[in-house]
């Protein structure tokens, strides 16, 4: 299964996303966590200062006024009580440092002799802290690691002077340490803004690649078309100018090859023809016939290749076009020649592409049928993404060994398939530049009950 996004888009989206929110959570994670620090911290201090006050003021009493002090020391999260004897504290892993800071806190303002008692109850979180984080929770003075917790409940209780044991227990709130729902807005409001911007910024990244595809897409239709602008980033500016010095060059290439074919198919021509003529002049009849078909060849082979270049580099402009009507003009060319043509489907809507090449190519296509088949079937499917011109005969077919070989220049089987069935053995080449042209491209196979199926495929 495809876990991984296959754009270039959705994987930077996806890692820019990941990482950001990642380092939002843990960083809000913290900042929760050293926030109900603070807050336990200031409630272990508050809670001193409380205990020391109210021991105090309890001492300075005597015992029939204490009771009645009690409901004045009582609120909403804090309960004072006297006893006779200590209360059962929780077990004795409740000690932990912040007990025991608030333990010698007090006893440093009430005497070293002064019973004290501290515990926590009710932990909410707890860990370990080192180095300094130990100092914060044992006090100035204290090393090394110590263990910090946070708890719900503290319960101190102390002895007064005449035995009396009096108790404190302070009750923290959970919501201390929970998420604050101003904290999970703003962190919502923050996500959104991060998602939003990473999408606009992989956006405006990505932009000049998807810019330069569509240019190399569009340069195997044409290799004429207008070139990139070079403006953007360095690095996308570079890019184009090497993508148009490239489509310069091939360009050119294509160009002086063409030129070179045509010149050299012009020249032959005048021998050719020079040599028909010495031909006519010869006394021996069989040798001038000999003579002469050996030259038509040479002539056909002498068109064929400038029908070649002509489907390679042709400057023909592209143009919205009816295929079925194009279609339809080659069958019933065909049938007045007396051979029959069967069309099949239809064109949702008309396609962009060069007319004059198109028929060529299934012109091409259309005269191998004819003419090793006798007859042909036209089929074609259209699809959002292509037009699919499939021309099907009833011959004998291609050897599967030779079906990547018909397309060489001038390669043509021996048999029912070669050479004393015409042709140069450039049709198909040529068929399949066209359409390569058009961005698609031409595909041979056998039919299982006999015959060769040949598909065009035609981007829109």
């Amino acid at each position: 299964m495809q876990l991984l996004p296959r754009s270039l888009f959705g994987r930077l989206t996806l890692v820019l996303l990941t990482g950001l929110t990642t380092t939002m959570l843990l960083s809000a994670s913290v900042h929760l966590r050293e926030r109900g620090r603070i807050v336990h911290e200031a409630i272990q201090g508050d809670i001193t200062e409380r205990t020391v006050d109210t021991v105090l003021l309890l001492d300075s009493l005597p015992p029939a006024e204490r009771h009645r002090l009690l409901p004045v020391l009582n609120g909403e999260q804090t309960r004072v009580g006297l006893a006779d004897a200590p209360r059962e504290l929780p077990p004795e892993d409740a000690r932990t440092a912040g007990a025991e800071l608030v333990g010698e806190q007090i006893r440093k303002r009430l005497g070293a002799d002064t019973e004290i008692e501290v515990a926590l109850a009710g932990f909410i979180m707890s860990g370990l802290m080192h180095d300094h984080g130990s100092a914060d929770v044992a006090g100035p003075g204290r090393h090394g690691a110590g263990r910090h917790a946070m708890a719900s409940r503290f319960i101190v209780q102390a002895q007064l002077k005449d035995g009396t044991w009096v108790w404190f227990e302070r009750r923290i709130p959970r919501e201390i340490f929970e998420w604050p729902p101003q904290m999970l807005l703003t962190l919502l409001i923050l996500l959104a803004g991060v998602v939003t911007l990473s999408l606009v910024a992989v956006r405006w990244i990505v932009r000049p690649l998807d810019r330069l595809r569509e240019a190399a897409d569009a340069l195997g239709k044409d290799i004429h078309r207008p070139p990139l602008p070079e403006t953007g980033p360095v690095e996308v500016a570079e890019t184009s100018r090497a993508f148009n010095t490239m489509q310069r060059r091939i360009g050119r290439f294509v160009e002086d090859r063409a030129r070179m074919l045509a010149a050299i198919s012009h020249d032959l021509r005048t021998p050719l023809t020079r040599l028909r003529l010495r031909a006519d002049l010869l006394d021996n009849e069989e040798l001038g016939d000999k003579i002469r078909r050996d030259l038509d060849e040479m002539q056909s082979m002498v068109g064929a290749t400038l029908e070649f270049m002509r489907g390679t580099a042709s400057r023909e402009e592209t143009r919205s076009l009816d295929l079925i009507a194009l279609l339809e003009s080659l069958s019933e060319d065909a049938e007045e020649a007396g051979a029959p043509v069967r069309l099949r489907g239809q064109v949702q809507t008309p396609y962009r592409g060069r007319p004059v090449a198109l028929k060529r190519c299934i012109g091409n296509l259309l005269d191998n049928a004819l003419r090793y088949g006798g007859e042909a079937e036209i089929e074609v499917t259209d699809s959002e993404t292509a037009v699919t011109v499939t021309i099907a005969d009833r011959g004998p077919g291609i050897p599967p060994e030779s079906l990547s070989k018909v397309f060489e220049p001038f390669w043509r089987m021996e048999g029912s398939r070669g050479r004393d069935s015409g042709g140069t053995g450039l049709g198909l080449g040529i068929a399949r530049n066209i359409a390569r042209a058009h961005g698609g491209d031409l595909l041979l196979h056998n039919r299982k009950d006999g015959g060769l199926c040949a598909e065009v495929t035609l981007p829109r």
